[in-house]
């Protein structure tokens, strides 16, 4: 009697724990998880792999093209429910707006710290000596070997897309005096950045572009020039002239503030999410230096890291 008496506490204690293990993955809304699209490998890459993620506790995923700076907007509205890569330097006063209008939380960062600016690959500084100090930019020599075709007789800075970062790079040229010698062009997205990179090499030519970490060059040779250290206050949208570099920054999570109530399971996996910057460069990597698709790369980075992300 007793035996038999141990054993249905034990049936019913079982099936207790598999009741709690399935309310808890059921206590998130069948309605999808509208995850924000962005145009730079990394993003792309993590916005599949959090989806996937997701998925995997039985949530559905939409993935949704948006902008990088009114997305936050749209998050904090909610049209979309999180993002997954809030640069500090491009996009920190977007997300700082929404934030404080309400509606938009901050999930926190990610273990990856960020930086975002000009350089050049390595094999280029010969072609500048003194480089990476930005004072080297002012020798008419230096920039003479970086004038192309598009720069009228200047060096060309190759930035990203203006909407990542609006003026702010003529503005930096303009406030150290160097916009006599140099002038900036803006790529259409990031593939034309690592377009740019190849064919700079193949043509052995000098080549300045906008690049950041993490990413995939972070291990193929690649120096961010030393410009004035960046300080609050520096930049012309916060009164100043502009004649800063970029700040050490985060990589931080946001959320619309409904989304931990419709969705706590999956809202409690990305607050927990943190990335490295080994793992982002290398999910960037699988697509612009593999040539795997942003979904396949996804695939093959969950498959290869399991302890990591189930960690979450």
């Amino acid at each position: 009697m007793l035996k038999s008496l141990k054993m249905l506490t034990a049936m019913f204690a079982l099936v207790a724990i598999t009741f709690a293990s399935t309310a808890v993955y059921a206590a998130d809304s069948k309605k999808p998880i509208r995850i924000p699209v962005h145009n730079w490998s990394s993003q792309v890459v993590m916005a599949y792999v959090i989806g996937g993620i997701f998925e995997s506790i039985g949530n559905n995923v939409e993935y949704v093209p948006a902008d990088s700076q009114a997305v936050y907007e749209s998050i904090r509205q909610g049209d979309v429910d999180i993002s997954h890569e809030v640069w500090e330097s491009a996009f920190g006063s977007s997300f700082d707006a929404a934030r404080d209008a309400g509606g938009l939380l901050d999930w926190g960062d990610h273990d990856a710290r960020t930086l975002e600016d000009m350089g050049y690959p390595n094999w280029v500084a010969d072609l500048c000596p003194g480089l990476p100090d930005w004072t080297a930019l002012k020798n008419p020599d230096c920039a003479a070997n970086f004038v192309t075709p598009d720069s009228g007789g200047k060096g060309r800075w190759l930035e990203g897309p203006q909407t990542w970062h609006q003026d702010l790079m003529p503005q930096r040229l303009e406030a150290l005096g160097l916009d006599d010698l140099w002038m900036v062009k803006f790529a259409g997205g990031a593939d034309a950045l690592w377009a740019e990179l190849d064919a700079a090499k193949k043509e052995n030519r000098g080549t300045i572009i906008f690049n950041w970490t993490p990413n995939f060059t972070d291990g193929a040779g690649f120096t961010f020039i030393d410009f004035p250290p960046f300080y609050d206050g520096c930049r012309p949208e916060d009164g100043g002239d502009g004649a800063c570099g970029s700040p050490d920054g985060y990589l931080k999570k946001a959320v619309n503030e409904n989304f931990p109530n419709t969705h706590p399971d999956a809202a409690a996996i990305f607050k927990n999410m943190s990335f490295t910057t080994g793992h982002i460069g290398a999910m960037a990597a699988l697509v612009d230096v593999d040539g795997m698709t942003h979904e396949d790369a996804a695939a093959a980075w969950l498959a290869d890291n399991e302890s990591v992300w189930k960690a979450f």
